[in-house]
């Protein structure tokens, strides 16, 4: 029979929250139930009655409590197969009770890591009993019911609510959520141990479905822990482009947690204004000037404070996301004027040191880009050496070139970003752009500083930018052919530094 009916019942869980209802549910419905140790006392507390396992294993719970359900009668109540005439004579035979609903959860490995305890308590948070509990159920969902977590408990409920009796989907429901719970389980205690770089276990649960993905015909969800990093104070649900420009921002910013106020604002990943400042109105404005065309309909986000006279000034561009470490009270005011703009305030975490994406039909890992340019590693090449200013500025546009599109090239002056050019397929025309589109919004590059994120393998790249009014170059070098954009900027006066540093980013 597909209906199966639950006449007993194994609760052993570590922690108690949301049990008493199902207890008392099942105990109104005439289920014996099975126990051990914490949970029996707790269910014996509740002046319901509870049958000790060791009343039918005949053996007590030894080495500490770390072996107290491993026995031929617990596991041969759940894996018995009720239609397979074999189990049955086998169940009278060694007098094993059924058992149809098992309630079990795990030790909690994960939070005990996270807690920074140290190994041996670790150690002993690796569950065998539980472990061995839920794929003994779900392997024999057919018969048995298995609830391997708090979250099931609503809908354990939900059928207590009717009868005792579970559909064979139900019983496979659970079970496929058992499983989960399993192999999630397995794969934080595998990480916790392994150092071997050529394996990758992830385990993600509870995936946010987003309205779609990249475009409306396709289906986009979202796994993460979202509320880790953010407070979401306002706006309408985010988007799965609008997730992919928040990390992008998030990682922009975090080159510039120790400046002075900067503000950045983004679009389709890429950097379109950023600058530094005294303060953050004046941050703000300044990155607003150099493309605000792009911005509107951008992720906006700041290093710190947004406060009142900066969020009026915010308020007057129609943009998705507003991102600040913390905000003034009438600042979140103004800026939740606009119904759908979306407030986050970001907390202090840290990214995860890998990077996976899907590639073919595999994936692609690598560790973080946490390489930033410095003063220390930059190496002059050239005749000229670049002022303070405009090594001040190299660094800048160096930190925006990181974390733009390849081919880049990125324009700075006076800590303000004035142009880039984005995923090109040629540097020189990433340059080009970059000085149409300053010259476009009225710039003047003289004295103006330039990034690129890859060596340049011919000197037409600094032959146009010195044309241009560019002073300094900032590159990773590299080229079998440097010095001839070396000697090109010897003859005209440019300084250039080596930074030894490529940064692509595809």
């Amino acid at each position: 029979m597909s209906t199966k009916t639950i006449n007993s019942a194994l609760i052993s869980v570590f922690s108690k929250d949301g049990l008493e209802p199902i207890v008392k549910k099942l105990h109104a419905q005439n289920v014996t139930i099975y126990s051990t140790g914490g949970t029996e006392d707790f269910i014996k507390n509740l002046g319901i009655p509870v049958v000790p396992v060791e009343q039918i294993t005949e053996y007590p719970s030894i080495l500490g409590g770390r072996v107290k359900t491993l026995h031929p009668k617990i596991f041969g109540g759940i894996l018995n197969r009720q239609d397979h005439e074999g189990d049955v004579e086998q169940m009278s035979a060694f007098d094993i009770p059924q058992i149809d609903l098992v309630i079990v959860d795990l030790y909690p490995f994960e939070k005990t890591v996270a807690s920074g305890a140290d190994e041996a308590e670790i150690i002993e948070k690796i569950d065998i009993g539980g472990i061995s509990l839920i794929r003994a159920a779900a392997k024999n969902f057919k018969d048995t019911v298995i609830v391997a977590s708090v979250d099931q408990y609503a809908d354990l409920l939900r059928i207590l609510d009717e009868s005792t009796k579970t559909s064979l989907d139900d019983r496979k429901m659970f079970a496929t959520k058992a499983f989960h719970v399993s192999s999630h389980y397995d794969t934080a205690i595998f990480n916790y141990f392994n150092a071997d770089a050529t394996y990758l276990k992830q385990s993600f649960a509870n995936g946010t479905p987003l309205r779609y993905g990249e475009n409306p015909h396709q289906k986009g969800y979202y796994f993460g822990d979202f509320d880790a990093m953010f407070d979401k104070l306002h706006g309408k649900e985010l988007s799965y482009n609008n997730l992919l420009d928040v990390d992008a921002a998030v990682n922009l910013i975090l080159e510039f947690k120790d400046s002075e106020p900067t503000f950045a604002i983004l679009k389709h990943n890429n950097a379109c204004g950023l600058a530094t400042r005294p303060s953050m109105e004046a941050a703000y404005l300044a990155a607003l000037a150099a493309d605000p065309t792009s911005a509107f309909g951008g992720v906006l986000i700041a290093n710190d404070i947004i406060d009142t006279t900066t969020a009026h000034e915010i308020n007057k561009l129609f943009c998705e996301v507003v991102i600040a470490p913390q905000y003034d009270a009438e600042a979140i005011e103004i800026l939740c004027e606009k119904k759908n703009r979306i407030i986050l305030r970001q907390k202090s975490t840290d990214l995860p040191a890998t990077q996976v994406r899907s590639c073919l039909n595999g994936l692609l890992v690598q560790d973080r880009n946490d390489a930033t340019d410095t003063k220390t590693q930059l190496k002059t090449v050239t005749i000229s050496t670049p002022s303070d200013a405009e090594l001040e500025d190299l660094l800048f546009a160096s930190k925006i070139c990181k974390n733009t599109k390849s081919n880049t090239i990125v324009l700075a002056k006076n800590r303000q970003l004035i142009a880039s050019g984005t995923g090109q397929t040629s540097r020189v025309d990433a340059l080009r752009q970059a000085i149409e589109k300053a010259n476009n919004f009225g710039f003047d590059l003289r004295g103006t500083v330039m990034a690129s994120d890859a060596f340049f393998p011919f000197p037409d790249c600094v032959q146009i930018a010195s044309e241009a009014g560019i002073t300094a170059v900032i590159q990773p070098g590299g080229s079998i052919k440097d010095q001839l954009s070396i000697d090109y900027c010897n003859e005209n006066n440019v300084a250039m530094v080596f930074t030894g540093t490529r940064h692509f980013k595809h």
